[in-house]
């Protein structure tokens, strides 16, 4: 069973940014702090086990923790990086989140931990509306089939999922905690309410 304790946390700043102008979302800044550190700030009091995943600016990314890339080429989104963490990371539960979402919840590890038992293989948020695929805590058992997906050449994230024994977790009392930032205007718009 996953505990707070016993899970490691990936943030996932692997991907190529095609909307924010190719910028590294990870590393633009909002509020004047790169955007990877507000992640960081919400996930450091949940969990003594963050690593990131990165496929470029690695010397900027390392000043935050440790850093892995991906090991298929071609940036094959966040199964990519759930792919590589897999790989990299030794833990039998390891949860993801993205670098592009600075108001992730406060309790998003404990409660992803609780709401598993030892028959899912991932944990999905749900916002009250929409699941948010991207921030899972998954079993690592998924390997197999995650390894078998990707090779077929598939890159849905659902689609997978799909095939495996996953729980959705309810967040619906924190339903801003899911804000994504994914262009440059989205970021300035934010950016002026905080």
């Amino acid at each position: 069973m996953p505990t707070p304790d016993n899970t490691s946390w990936v943030i996932l700043a692997g991907g190529q940014a095609s909307r924010m102008g190719g910028n590294d979302k990870g590393l633009v800044q909002l509020a004047g702090r790169a955007m990877i550190e507000h992640v960081m700030d919400t996930l450091k009091p949940q969990t003594d086990s963050i690593t990131i995943n990165a496929n470029r600016n690695t010397e900027a990314y390392q000043q935050y923790g440790s850093v892995f890339g991906d090991h298929i080429e071609n940036y094959p989104g966040p199964l990519g990086g759930m792919h590589a963490a897999l790989h990299h990371l030794s833990d039998e539960w390891i949860g993801f989140v993205p670098c592009d979402c600075p108001q992730l919840p406060y309790d998003l590890v404990a409660r992803m931990a609780s709401a598993c038992d030892d028959t899912t293989d991932i944990a999905v948020a749900h916002d009250g509306e929409h699941i948010q695929p991207v921030v899972t805590l998954v079993n690592r058992r998924i390997l197999p089939k995650l390894e078998k997906f990707l090779a077929d050449g598939d890159r849905k994230i659902i689609l997978l999922y799909r095939q495996c024994n996953m729980i959705t977790v309810d967040f619906s009392d924190q339903p801003n905690a899911f804000v994504n930032l994914n262009t440059p205007e989205e970021l300035a718009h934010f950016g002026q309410n905080l």
